[in-house]
């Protein structure tokens, strides 16, 4: 009489397989877009944002008085803003990039507080009369706020975050009758020139 052979154990349960191997895709899809560049930066939309800054500039340029000069630039950052999120959320709905997740989320993550900074700022050197210092406060925040989202972008967008320091610096150290001239080649050239190069490169 042959010896009873031992129990074998069922087989792994197919759906229970099936769920960690869709759980193990989405932890590398997760993982790969953490690590990608984000390339939903609008250049189109950049190039146009540093068209209406360089109409501001010469509107501002008019204006007599620190109140209507803070105006003409409150409206165009408005105008901006609106420019830069429409363009960037078309731009990443095209490139099937996500905003909300991965290198998109940490590019506004580091972006954003050097805004909110700088809307903070605005309003206590303004009180304070100081609104002299802010073409250079608002040069010098963008700039690093740009830097540092560009460390999950492409490469020019770093390279202009360099360039608004630079020009920030020189308008906090130089005399105040440059700050409407350093806007305009920050917030107006340098947007038109790293946009078209973006929009070139990367598709839109």
């Amino acid at each position: 009489m042959r010896p009873a052979e031992p129990l074998r154990s069922a087989p792994a349960d197919p759906p229970a397989l099936s769920a960690r191997a869709m759980a193990n895709l989405e932890f590398i899809r997760d993982t790969m877009a953490s690590a990608s560049a984000f390339t939903a930066v609008p250049g189109w939309g950049m190039a146009l944002t540093g068209l209406t800054a360089l109409a501001a500039a010469a509107l501002a340029g008019q204006e007599t008085t620190a109140k209507g000069w803070l105006s003409v630039w409150m409206v165009e950052a408005a105008f901006g803003l609106a420019i830069g999120a429409s363009t960037m959320a078309l731009k990443a709905r095209a490139v099937a990039a996500s905003l909300l997740s991965g290198s998109g989320r940490k590019f506004a993550l580091s972006l954003l507080p050097s805004l909110a900074v700088g809307a903070l700022l605005t309003v206590v050197l303004y009180r304070a009369g100081l609104a002299a210092l802010l073409p250079g406060t608002w040069l010098v925040l963008y700039g690093s706020g740009v830097v540092a989202a560009g460390a999950f972008s492409v490469g020019v967008v770093p390279v202009m975050g360099g360039g608004f320091l630079v020009l920030g610096t020189v308008a906090l150290l130089g005399p105040a009758a440059w700050g409407n001239g350093l806007l305009a080649v920050g917030f107006g050239g340098l947007h038109v020139v790293c946009g078209i190069v973006i929009a070139r490169r990367y598709g839109g």
